[in-house]
Parts: C-alpha cells; structure tokens; sequence
C-alpha cells in the first residue's frame, strides 16, 4: 500500500474539514423538518412559527451568501472559516435551548449567520488547497456528494435523535463537530485571501435583503393579515421598490453584489431561475412531507426519516452519473428529466391521503428523488458555463443563491397553502396539499422549458457574449 506523502495528506485533511463544515450547512435545512412536529408539539408553535423555523436559515444563507465569499477573500478564508464554525456552533446550541418558538427563530438566525461563512468559503478553500486542476475537480465532486449525502441523511439522522432525545438534539449535535473543525481549521488550514477580491456593495446587500425579507414575510403571514390588508400590501410595495433599486443601482457598481452583465447570458440567467424553481419545489415537498407523514400518518420522527431515505439515496447515487452526462452531453437531458419528475411526482402526490398503501407513497417519493438527482449538476454547469475563470465563483455563489432563496419560498407557499387545515385532522390537510402539488406540477413544466431555452444553440451565443466582456478580468481570482 503506497504511502501518501505529507503534502498530499494534508491537504485530504482540509478536504474532509471542509466536507464536514459544509455537510451540518446542508443537513440543517433537512435534518429540522423532521423535528417540526414534534417542536410544533413542545413549543405549542403555529404553522407559521415552524415556517419561520426553516425560513429563517435559509433567508439568512440567500440574503448573504455573496457577501461571506467576498468578505473572505479579502480578509481571509480560514478566519472567515472559524468565525463561522464558532457563530454556527453558537447558533445550534441557542437552539436546542429554546424555550419558546420566537426564541428558536432567534437562534436559527445566529446559526444561519454561521453557515454562510461556510459553504462558499469551503468551497474557495478546497479550490485555493488543490491548485492542480485534475486533482482539484476530483476534490470539488467529493465536497459536492458529501454535501448530497448530508441532505440523504438528514432525515433519517433527525428521526433518530428525536425519537431517542427529542428534538432539542438536532440542533446539539452540531456542537461538537464544529468545535472539532475549529481546532482541526487552526492545525491544517493554510490562510488564503484572493489577489483581487470583490469590493463590498452595502447598498445592494441591503436591497436583496429587503427583497427577499419583505416577499417571504408577506407571504408566512398572509394568513394572519389577509392578502388584501395594507400590512402585505405595504410590504409587496416594499419589495418591488427594493427590485427597482436593485435595476438601477447595480449596473453604476464597479463590483456590484448581483453582477448584471452575467445575466445577458441565457444559460445564466436560466440557471439561476432554475435552481429557483427547483429548490422551491423541493422545499415544498420537504415541508409538506414531513408534516403528512407524522401528523396525518401518525408515524414516529424516525419512521418519517426513513421514508425519505429513498428520495436521497436516488440523491447520491444519481448526482455523479448525471454529473458525468452534463460533461458528455451537455445539460439538456438531465434537466427535462429532472422537471419530467418533478411535474410528475407533483400530479402523482394529488393521489395520496391518508389511507394510501405505503409502498405507493414511497413509489412517489422516489420520482423526487429522480428529480435531485438529476437537477443539481446541470443548473452550477450552466451557470458556469461558458464564463471565465474570473467569474466562475461569482455565477456559482449566486447559484446557490436562487437554490436558498427558492426553498425559503417554498416553505413559505406550502405553509400558507396547507397551515390551515393542520388542526383539522388528515383528511383536511390531505385535501389541502393538492393546492401545493399542482403547484409543484407548475414548477416541473418550467423546468423543462428553461433546460429546452437555455441549451439552443442561440442561447449559447449569448453565454459567449456575455463572457467577452469579462475578458479583461481573466486570470484573476474574483469573488
């Protein structure tokens, strides 16, 4: 057996430090919607309460993903990196302290201030430890299928520690792996800042912020003002204001937060609305699962997870093959199959209650998981595709940003669609879910016609042109 040498064993060290800081990010947004229910119970919560428990992580991920990269590249990555390990820690540990459900909103915002200094920053610190392309790539998949099967396990993880401790623990054992990665970032982690980075843009970051705050929380709280009071009026004005800012300040930046001349690009643009119908699907789904599966099945926290294995396990097994079909075929066919899924499992979900024989109910979760796994690949190569170097970070940070921002709106519609009809037993919430999968139906039939719109051979010559004129940034390690 060859011995790695120490070189390249460090550097598989900060791959893993990073794989693990990543993978508690992501297995938060699914790990905790297993535990609603039992929150919902312990906190005596409303259905907009546990809205506002996923919702606040990820607005928070949306809202400032682009500013933590940025940040980091200028004052440096593993300090970003350990301040977000130590503010996630934090966060997770004001939660499973609660004691109430504003508290525990509180605390999601603390731990989602964390996560933010981790995902992009992880990623630019796997980057910056692997500069030889072939082995940096075999590096950059690793990072993304740990941060997938993160998502795969997160429910059925949730269902085990609540059912054995309650659900205070999801958020408890996170505390430990972020002290272990904080000692471990100091040891191994070499300091990295970018030759150029991006200047800050407060401004624009407040305006996204405004944005996507004032959208979501119109709409979580509709139900309790009504679609036509001057409060969600007021704010839907907000929002469009806050739009309007954002059209006629970004394209005067030097280095603006949401890059307009990226969005002459068809494949980029239909990336980033993509992943934001995706995501929004997929949240939709996850909110409303979870809640139908033990409130309207009875079944146990763990029983749930379970159920949702399938659909991450098509996840991982699904997100390389799909990964090396983008390479070889470009994005086309795995985002109409994705959509086809997506749209599919939406029409088939109309047919659950809840009497619906088990094996039925898994057969439709498995089309969602299709979904993931063929999804995710093709939106970062589109995204990506066809932008310079100096670029590539940017387009695939505001990627992530249409995923968070979709799945925050998801929730936010599937509670607002289905929260009435929870305290009114199975048979109601049953029938109020077909209003969230025709919904979702919708999103898939999108799906498929931006991956029809963004892989012509027109859209493509945007993608080029949009490319030029960034020539000039080439060679640059821009953020």
């Amino acid at each position: 057996m060859t011995q790695l040498d120490p070189a390249r064993r460090r550097r598989l060290l900060v791959l893993a430090i990073c794989c693990v800081s990543a993978a508690v990010v992501v297995m938060d947004i699914s790990i905790v919607n297993v535990a609603l229910p039992a929150i919902r119970r312990d906190l005596n919560a409303s259905v907009s309460g546990l809205q506002w428990t996923v919702d606040a992580y990820t607005l928070v991920l949306a809202g400032f993903l682009v500013l933590a990269g940025s940040t980091a590249d200028r004052i440096g990555r593993r300090r970003v990196f350990q301040i977000g390990l130590a503010t996630f820690g934090i966060g997770s540990l004001l939660c499973g302290l609660a004691p109430s459900v504003g508290w525990l909103v509180a605390a999601r915002t603390v731990q989602a201030v964390g996560g933010t200094m981790l995902n992009p920053v992880a990623m630019a610190i796997v980057a910056t430890a692997f500069p030889e392309p072939a082995e940096r790539a075999r590096a950059i998949g690793a990072f993304g299928a740990t941060t997938g099967l993160a998502l795969a396990l997160g429910p059925v993880l949730g269902g085990l520690l609540v059912d054995a401790f309650g659900w205070h623990a999801v958020f408890w054992v996170n505390v430990p792996v972020v002290a272990a990665a904080i000692g471990c970032a100091a040891l191994l982690v070499p300091e990295s800042r970018a030759p150029r980075p991006r200047r800050f843009d407060p401004v624009g970051q407040a305006l996204v912020v405004l944005v996507l705050g004032c959208v979501v929380y119109a709409v979580i709280e509709s139900g309790r003002f009504g679609w036509t009071s001057p409060v969600i009026l007021g704010l839907f004005a907000v929002a469009t204001l806050g739009v309007l800012g954002l059209v006629g300040y970004e394209p005067r930046r030097a280095d603006p937060l949401l890059e307009p001349r990226l969005f002459r690009s068809v494949p980029f643009g239909s990336a980033i609305a993509t992943a934001f119908l995706a995501l929004c699907g997929f949240g939709m789904f996850l909110f409303v699962t979870t809640l139908y599966l033990q409130e309207v099945r009875g079944m146990s926290a763990l029983t749930a997870g379970l159920c949702l294995l399938p659909v991450g396990a098509l996840t991982v097994v699904l997100s390389p093959i799909t990964g090396r079909l983008v390479g070889t075929r470009g994005p086309r066919l795995p985002l109409v199959v994705a959509g086809s899924a997506l749209a599919l499992g939406g029409l088939a979900s109309l047919g659950l209650g809840p009497a619906t024989p088990l094996p039925a109910v898994l057969a439709t979760f498995l089309l969602f998981g299709i979904f993931m796994g063929t999804v995710n690949p093709p939106i970062t190569n589109t995204a990506v595709s066809g932008m310079p170097r100096s670029m590539a970070g940017v387009a695939a940070s505001l990627a992530s940003v249409g995923r968070q921002s979709g799945t925050t709106l998801g929730v936010a519609l599937a509670g607002m669609i289905t929260g009435p009809a929870l305290t009114r037993g199975g048979t109601a919430f049953a029938a109020a879910e077909h209003g969230v999968w025709w919904l979702v139906t919708g999103l898939g039939v999108g799906i498929v016609a931006l991956g029809l719109l963004a892989t012509g051979r027109g859209a493509m010559a945007t993608a080029d042109r949009a490319a030029a004129l960034f020539e000039n940034l080439d060679g640059l390690s821009v953020r």
